[in-house]
């Protein structure tokens, strides 16, 4: 132990600003943040990096950055999943995407104190919870996206995806967190909150197969639906499938590809469950990719010693700041993935997806009703 470096020696708090300023030079002048110029914007990896620049100290990016969600959500809750430099790409609403403003707004209420803010930010929560809610299924999974066809919502994509949803099951905690700080409890979201954390502890074979992602690994932890021994024993469980010592994790089992992005989010997961070690170890693995700029690579593939994709992502830069901001308890919103601050872990009341439990669950949401008739 006395030989693994801290935070501070990994990465101090200027090069922890160096980092948010590349970010900030990257946002559009409307106050999109893309992934790299040029590329496209999608509403989660933009809100994670307007959390980024608060850390960072880039207040008034992040302020724009918070504008631009509001700004461009459309009546139904949803954002556009790619928006290119203004011009809509891809019209789909993505569950996850949408979900994570709050996480982003209660994150902003953890850091800055600001109530009114919190509260210009509430009506863009509600509707996006109000949009993810509305497309749980059954067992308790949410669907994965809506397309848009002729201007408005169509078809819905009925798989869940087992990350996606993980992250959802944290953006629910958060917002309902954030109801409780406006005074407008949302019942419904912890309706939906207890069959969501329910199906990722106990119904992870429903979801949509993506099992040589690293993300459907550690994401249920991450997202917080998993803790205690289930959370050591599910990072166990495919620990040598990703990690490659010295370098980080692999996005993709069969690649020989590490990425930062994915390594600061497990270093992130083993940071809420106590496995502190292990996070600061991966930290350090994966400062190869920072450039003397501060910006970082996406990833690197090992048997060739190249860095690819050749660019340098906002979405991976977000990500190491928010990884070193919670191991070295750098601002108050540190604590935004252990989640101490955020609504508690949802009862399971009202499932619907027929186990043994699901009965006794019925049982207790009647008993309720009797009760409040």
């Amino acid at each position: 132990m006395s030989g693994r470096p801290t935070v501070d020696q990994v990465l101090t708090r200027a090069q922890v600003e160096q980092t948010a300023a590349t970010i900030a030079a990257m946002q559009e002048a409307s106050g999109a943040i893309p992934w790299t110029p040029g590329e496209h914007t999608d509403v989660w990896n933009h809100l994670e990096a307007a959390m980024a620049l608060v850390v960072g100290d880039q207040r008034a990016a992040a302020e724009r950055a918070f504008a631009w969600a509001r700004a461009t959500q459309r009546a139904d809750g949803s954002w556009p999943m790619k928006i290119v430099a203004g011009e809509v790409e891809d019209h789909s609403g993505e569950t996850n995407m949408s979900a994570y403003v709050a996480v982003a707004t209660w994150h902003h209420w953890l850091v800055e104190r600001e109530e009114a803010f919190a509260r210009v930010m509430w009506p863009t929560v509600r509707r996006a919870l109000d949009f993810v809610t509305s497309m749980q299924l059954p067992f308790g999974g949410i669907a994965w996206s809506q397309e848009w066809r002729d201007g408005r919502p169509g078809p819905v994509n009925a798989d869940a995806l087992l990350a996606g949803s993980s992250s959802i099951y944290h953006s629910l905690r958060a917002g309902v967190a954030l109801a409780e700080l406006v005074g407008e409890p949302q019942v419904e979201w912890e309706l939906a909150g207890g069959r969501l954390g329910h199906a990722l502890r106990e119904h992870r074979d429903l979801f949509l197969d993506k099992s040589t992602f690293s993300m459907d690994w550690y994401y249920p932890v991450l997202g917080g639906a998993v803790r205690g021994p289930e959370a050591h024993a599910l990072i166990a469980e495919r620990w040598d499938t990703f990690v490659e010592p010295g370098l980080g994790i692999r996005c993709v089992s069969e690649n020989p590809w590490v990425t930062g992005a994915e390594t600061c989010e497990l270093v992130l997961a083993l940071d809420a469950i106590g496995d502190r070690a292990r996070a600061l170890e991966l930290l350090a693995d994966m400062q190869h990719l920072r450039t003397a700029e501060g910006s970082y690579w996406t990833g690197y593939v090992f048997p060739d010693d190249v860095n690819w994709p050749v660019e340098q992502t906002t979405y991976t830069a977000a990500a190491v700041i928010l990884a070193v901001d919670a191991l070295g308890e750098g601002t108050p919103g540190a604590d935004i993935m252990r989640g101490t601050t955020l609504a508690p872990d949802f009862a399971e009341i009202g499932l619907e997806c027929g186990c043994p439990s699901a009965e006794s669950s019925a049982e207790r949401i009647a008993g309720v009703a009797g009760r409040t008739s």
